[in-house]
């Protein structure tokens, strides 16, 4: 049987790590007592349960751990449970528990931490948008989902659009696929307008012919070129002085 297209390799080349496992996160650390700075990275949805194995175990997301330790910060993948539309107050909750698990390591830099949505996960951004703690030195998204798709009942709290104006100064990198689904892509684009408008950091990384989940899906020079330079900006925002 083949295997389904969520467990495809991570197209940049990068080598391995095994990480920490600190059930639902995953801990990936560079050399040394640190402390670190840290991006959580913070998979799609609604994901059905029986999409085994979890979202950190994919090689897509152990691609991302290994590659934030290879750039010289910690890397975090964070399993939520994201079932369902209702699923988006219960999925933030335990982003902010991750995030405050992530902080508290020792040798995690608790006062620079970058968080890094997928997918369906760009909209639990939205709450980091409302509020950015002082911690956050950059929120990132690849080819995200900023508004729910017809009929997807979601609570009206997860609409990064309508937060963005009040993200003041906090850095944004947002990966967009050139071949996204047209909904999607509506979505980021009413994000980006509503970003222009507010003055908002915004830094764009196109793939102009990348699909959604382009990373584990368009094995491309121009895939990897992507993921090269928003990791290079995420990396670049969160170790600045």
């Amino acid at each position: 049987m083949a295997e389904p297209t969520y467990m495809s390799p991570f197209v940049l080349p990068v080598a391995p790590i095994a990480p920490e496992s600190h059930d639902p996160i995953d801990l990936y650390l560079p050399d040394g007592d640190g402390p670190h700075p840290a991006i959580l990275f913070v998979h799609g949805g609604p994901i059905p349960p029986e999409m085994q194995p979890s979202p950190r175990h994919w090689p897509v997301f152990r691609g991302y751990g290994a590659l934030a330790v290879s750039r010289g910060v910690a890397g975090a993948v964070v399993d939520h449970p994201l079932r369902t539309p209702a699923d988006y107050p219960a999925a933030a909750e335990a982003i902010a528990a991750a995030i405050e698990t992530v902080r508290a390591d020792p040798r995690v830099d608790g006062e620079r931490v970058a968080v890094w949505y997928f997918s369906g996960g760009g909209m639990l951004s939205s709450a980091l948008l409302r509020q950015p703690p002082a911690w956050l030195r950059c929120v990132a998204m690849n080819y995200p989902l900023l508004e729910p798709f017809p009929g997807m009942d979601v609570d009206p709290a997860f609409r990064p659009a309508e937060t963005v104006a009040s993200a003041g100064d906090l850095p944004i990198v947002l990966v967009r696929a050139g071949r996204e689904h047209p909904f999607i892509a509506g979505t980021v684009a009413t994000f980006v307008a509503a970003a222009e408008r507010a003055g908002a950091d915004l830094h764009i990384v196109d793939t102009p012919n990348g699909q959604h989940s382009f990373d584990m899906i368009d094995d491309t020079d121009e895939s990897r070129t992507a993921i090269d330079a928003a990791t290079t900006a995420v990396v670049a925002r969160l170790t600045a002085s």
